[in-house]
């Protein structure tokens, strides 16, 4: 006897996450949202997110496993079959490491493979599979790391916890995912609805569809009312090249579940939930260095989010479906079709525009206006902040170009030449535009030309956050007052860079103006209030409104405490909560976790030596010197404990060492010529000072070091040196 009611389970379970298979119920009828969505479910097996992670099978490797053998430094690497199985064997001296793929993480331009290490735990592996055509340099294995062998002491090797799925990548490459993480044991539950980016990932609500529509008439496909979208469209106006949205404001709200993948973010909640807040959910990097250039321009691994929201485009209304299908995500039209949709073809494809032959490189407008940078070897990202070539200013702030980035054997200036005699002098960059990438280069400027780039509403609300968070000083009332007006304001992104330069605030204004944050709508501006207050030490976690918000905090350092940041961050609350047992606790599991991540060293010998526990953290850095024998810092951090306990020789190798290993900091060369006075040899450190100054950018420290010693040795020259 047919059973409905358990043929409707069956049904709406399966229409959570498969939808484009075939399932066959009791009856034998196929409910799947391929029968009502045939196109969209053909388009998505085209795209890059239903190949985004998938089982290690023959439909779906990509990489020569015919008992191919490879070199690298001194390891000899096999990748073979075994009857259904898919293996890497490692050669390396003296060991011998095999391991099964378990599944295929993307497909192009590079496939990786996943192993399991442990129970539920998947690493990437340091080889991947180059998926372009033979003779673009594809079809070949390389590894992850060409320049050096990654050996299994340091951070980036295979079996390290930033090498680790479930934590690093697991969200964004299978959906309805939750990491089930439990710091306790350091072991991962991880589970997920669909393996790859499936209907679930931008669809919400797909257990009411199929039963509104599905479930009436099974074997009937629904039809659906659609908006008109008439009298909304981007219109060419008479005599504009670039054309104007007509119709109401756009809700671009949906693009957060684009951005939950596409940047560069910290995740505040275990998994990503479809159609939430992107803010409710991440904290996102903003547009600064070392992450991007200083004009904004991408350079690190940071994808879309942070260059597309500094974009005339997005601050237009432009939105990510404008230019990619929906379903394929590939871009609607190939060559400069696309852009031509909404600029002018006479004004902007002409050669007096791109000064290009026709169909050239050159010619094409994404390789102007989003250029590519490379990342894993071989994969091209493009800049989707849309910038105009202004190779004037790699000539003066060494940022990169379009032009240069194709003409590598010219100078800056000769493409900016170029430019000036097709164009003219191109239209100057505004004093705060101006202002904005000095600061990203780290000049100083006045606290008025800083101010004035906050408050430039011409420039993108993103890079304006990151100016506020790059605030130095809160040198007066005024300025407090309009920190406190960034705090309140209506954008996020302002809120949440506000609270970053809060910390400069006395704690007693400080307390007062992040408390109401802690109700803020946005978890993001929530978990960063309640941080800052709870790190500045000037709040009670019993007090009744913050005692939620501690909550809330320390889940989401839980969350992260997988690897070695996320351990130190949740010490770090632990301490400034005054639970320091706890504090020493994650510390210490921060080290055995993730032994190569240098500051659990350093934060817990600080910690001891807070507590006067000396040898103690003695024994913390000379563990960490072992573990880590070319660590700058720890060997800095041990010279110093042997200056508290006044054995200056013993001092002075180490700070030595620490200077040699990183001659960019100035700190270690002050402290060793400090060292060297204080054991008697003025004359031998204002010598060494003067050797070693020039290496260093920051020289103001040393200077006056200088000034100070040839005083102190009436060497009256020296001093108007340093001087």
């Amino acid at each position: 006897m047919f059973n409905w009611r358990v043929f409707r389970t069956i049904l709406i379970i399966y229409m959570n996450g498969l939808c484009v298979t075939t399932v066959y119920a009791v009856t034998n009828a196929k409910p799947s949202c391929v029968n009502c969505h045939a196109k969209q479910s053909t388009d998505w097996l085209d795209s890059d997110h239903a190949k985004a992670m998938l089982d290690a099978t023959p439909e779906n490797v990509l990489g020569d496993f015919n008992n191919k053998t490879i070199n690298h430094h001194e390891q000899i690497v096999r990748f073979y079959k075994r009857t259904d199985q898919y293996l890497m064997t490692v050669t390396d001296k003296d060991t011998e490491h095999t391991v099964v793929i378990k599944y295929t993480f993307g497909h192009r331009p590079l496939q990786q493979y996943l192993v399991e290490t442990q129970n539920g735990r998947l690493q990437v592996l340091p080889f991947s599979w180059d998926s372009r055509a033979k003779n673009l340099g594809g079809q070949r294995w390389y590894p992850n790391y060409t320049d050096a062998m990654m050996t299994s002491s340091k951070r980036l090797h295979w079996t390290q916890p930033l090498q680790n799925w479930n934590g690093m990548c697991a969200d964004c490459h299978s959906t309805g995912l939750k990491r089930h993480y439990d710091s306790e044991s350091n072991t991962f539950n991880t589970t997920f609805k669909d393996v790859n980016v499936s209907c679930n990932a931008c669809h919400t609500e797909l257990n009411d569809h199929a039963e509104k529509h599905l479930l009436k008439s099974p074997n009937r496909p629904a039809t659906h009312s659609t908006k008109s979208l008439k009298n909304q469209s981007w219109v060419f106006e008479s005599n504009g090249a670039n054309a104007v949205w007509h119709g109401p404001k756009r809700d671009n709200s949906f693009m957060d579940n684009c951005f939950s993948c596409h940047s560069r973010r910290l995740p505040l909640t275990d998994g990503i939930t479809t159609g939430a807040a992107f803010l409710d959910q991440f904290i996102p990097q903003l547009p600064i260095s070392p992450y991007y250039h200083a004009d904004g321009q991408i350079k690190d691994e940071v994808y879309v989010y942070g260059s597309f929201l500094q974009s005339k485009m997005y601050k237009a209304g432009v939105n990510c479906l404008d230019c990619h299908d929906k379903h394929t995500m590939k871009v609607k039209q190939q060559g400069n079709g696309l852009c031509l949709q909404c600029h002018s073809n006479d004004v902007y494809n002409s050669y007096e525009h791109h000064r290009h032959q026709t169909e050239s490189a050159g010619s094409l407008c994404v390789n102007c206006h989003m250029p590519e940078t490379e990342y894993m070897g071989v994969d091209k990202r493009r800049d989707h902040s849309f910038k105009i070539p202004r190779p004037h200013l790699s000539a003066r702030f060494s940022t990169p170009n379009s032009c240069n980035r194709c003409h590598e054997n010219k100078s800056a200036q000769w493409a900016s030449n170029a430019v000036n005699q097709w164009h003219g002098k191109p239209k100057p960059l505004t004093v705060n535009e101006m202002n904005l990438v000095k600061l990203n280069l780290g000049l100083v400027l006045s606290d008025n030309e800083h101010w004035n780039i906050i408050n430039d509403s011409k420039i993108s609300i993103i890079r304006r956050a990151s100016a506020l968070q790059l605030l130095k000083t809160i040198s007066n009332a005024k300025q407090q007052q309009k920190l406190i007006h960034y705090l309140k304001h209506d954008e996020p992104l302002l809120r949440l860079a506000a609270i970053e330069a809060s910390k400069l605030m006395p704690n007693a204004i400080l307390n007062t103006q992040l408390l109401p944050l802690l109700n803020d709508a946005y978890k993001a501006v929530r978990i960063s209030a309640s941080r800052t207050m709870i790190l500045s030490g000037m709040t009670d976690i019993s007090h009744p409104k913050f005692v939620h918000a501690f909550k809330e905090l320390m889940g989401v350092s839980a969350l992260n405490s997988w690897r070695g940041e996320g351990l130190v961050e949740h010490a770090a609350l632990l301490a400034s909560a005054s639970q320091l047992k706890g504090s020493e606790k994650a510390l210490i599991q921060a080290i055995e976790l993730d032994p190569y991540h240098e500051v659990g060293y350093i934060n817990l010998a600080d910690l001891y030596q807070s507590q006067k526990r000396e040898n103690q953290a003695k024994s913390i850095l000379e563990k960490g010197i072992v573990t880590i024998p070319r660590s700058s810092i720890i060997s800095y951090a041990l010279g110093l404990h042997f200056v508290r306990t006044k054995q200056l020789d013993l001092a002075m190798s180490h700070i030595k060492k620490a200077m040699l290993l990183d001659k960019t900091n100035p700190h270690y060369a002050y402290t060793y010529v400090l060292v060297l006075d204080s054991l008697g040899q003025s004359e031998k450190a204002l010598k060494q000072l003067r050797l070693i100054i020039k290496s260093y950018t920051d020289k103001s420290n040393l200077n006056s070091l200088g000034m100070d010693l040839a005083l102190k040795l009436g060497d009256m020259e020296t001093y108007q040196e340093f001087r």
